[in-house]
Formats: C-alpha cells, structure tokens, sequence
C-alpha cells in the first residue's frame, strides 16, 4: 500500500494512517481502494478489536484531490464523473466506515476539509488535536454540495442551523468549539491526540466487540423509529445478547468483583 499505511498492534488495536502528507491526506482512487481493503483486513482479522484512523503530517484529510481525475467511462459531463467517482469509491468507504463492526476512533491531527470532515464523523468517536479544525469548502469554494455523509451526519449531531451556515459559509469551525457543539467527543493537546486515541481504542478492543456492534445498530435504527419500535429493537437484541456467553461472563464478573473477560 502507497497511500495509506495500515499497522496491527498486538493489543488489540489497529491503525489506518492516509499517507499523502504532501497534498494534505486527499483522497485520490487509489487511496480509496487502498483503504477499503484495509478495513477489510482489519473487519476479517478476529485479533483486532478496534480500528484508529489518523492522517499523516500535518492534515487528516484535505478531501478529494481535485487533480485526480475521477472519471466515469462514456461522461458526457465532468459532473458524471463527479458522481462515478462517489459511486465505485467515496459512498462505499464511507458506508463501510460507519457500519464497521468494531468501533473505529478517527484522531483528527489537523485540517479536516470537504469530504474528510465526512470521514472523520463516520467514525463512531472522534478525537481531535487542539490545532485542528474541520471546514467545508463545497458551497463557497466549489459550488457544490457536501458529501461523504456530511449532510448526514452533521445535522445529526449538531443540528440544522449550525450545519446550514458552516455549509454556506465556508467557515473554519475549531476543534476545541466542535467538542463544545457535540460534532466530536473530545479535543486534546496536539502532543497527547494518538496517545488518547489509542489507550481509547485499547480499552474498547478489551472489550466486547459484537456486542459494540449491536450498540451501533441500535442507536443508528433510533432515527427511524419511534418509541413503541425502538423498544421493541432493544428487546429482541437483548435477547439475541443475553444467550451470548458474553452475557454469563459478564454478570460472573460483576458478582465476583473482577474485570470480565470477553471474547470477540
């Protein structure tokens, strides 16, 4: 792999890194099939319990790399090959970042631009360094919309309002006034962001993993049920979960006073 960096660590943890430092960590073809396949492996692999996804130098992703070329055979419009692109690469990485079923901590090092702003909310928690900001440049720069999930997740967390003028606007949003908007979980000092991250990523992966996977179901589901079907969603899954042996463990853990021990 040229673009990203994929390492395995014997705790449980492992580690995506986009490595185009030199364009900001932006995200051409090749670096989108590079990193559906890593998380592949990382899916595949039963030692691995939790996924960090981090950039390279001084950006965690500038977006798409408008110099690529994202072509569709026969385009009849360079909007055609807009849209072939998020077709065969953007929408399926990013689905498949969302619907992981590990938990995936994303480390925001730096500028989050465009579609990286997507990729860093598709993780289900998201720490960044204090330095660091998340912009969308699709409106005011590009006269586009913003994709990569943005529409999706950022009105979800942080409403329609603020969505609206951050979209329109272009404005930069700080790490340290997303975390007080609740658009990311925490904002560190730059120096301790891969040090939270991973004693984050390394107290999930202890722990136990289907049962992470579950938990992400169920709250995606909540916004397309209502009350009565939610209820009953979390019944039958803690059905489904009470006849895991994880369950047995956990409550033997729980009256012997010790930490469980779960299996993925």
């Amino acid at each position: 792999m040229d673009m990203i960096t994929l390492d395995r660590h014997d705790t449980g943890v492992a580690v995506i890194t986009l490595n185009r430092a030199d364009v900001l960590n932006s995200m051409n073809p090749q670096l989108l099939v590079e990193m559906r396949a890593a998380l592949r492996t990382v899916r595949d692999d039963a030692a691995m319990g939790a996924l960090v996804i981090t950039g390279a130098g001084r950006g965690f992703c500038a977006g798409a790399d408008l110099a690529a070329g994202f072509e569709a055979p026969d385009a009849a419009t360079v909007g055609d090959g807009v849209a072939h692109g998020m077709e065969i690469g953007f929408n399926p990485m990013i689905r498949e970042i969302a619907e992981f079923p590990k938990p995936v901590i994303c480390a925001v090092n730096g500028i989050a631009a465009g579609g990286g702003v997507g990729l860093a909310l598709a993780g289900d928690i998201v720490f960044a360094a204090k330095s660091a900001s998340f912009v969308q440049v699709f409106g005011p720069k590009l006269a586009l919309v913003p994709d990569c999930g943005v529409t999706y997740f950022m009105p979800r967390l942080i409403g329609q309002a603020r969505t609206r003028a951050l979209a329109m606007s272009g404005d930069k949003l700080s790490a340290e006034q997303a975390a007080d908007w609740g658009l990311i979980w925490a904002c560190v000092e730059d120096d301790k962001l891969m040090d939270e991250a991973m004693a984050y990523a390394q107290k999930l992966a202890a722990g136990p993993t289907e049962a992470f996977a579950d938990i992400k179901k169920v709250l995606d589901a909540t916004y397309d049920n209502d009350l009565a079907a939610q209820l009953d969603l979390e019944k039958e899954t803690q059905r489904r979960r009470g006849n895991h042996p994880n369950f047995v463990e956990g409550v033997s853990a729980f009256m012997q006073k010790r930490a469980p021990n779960f299996t993925r």
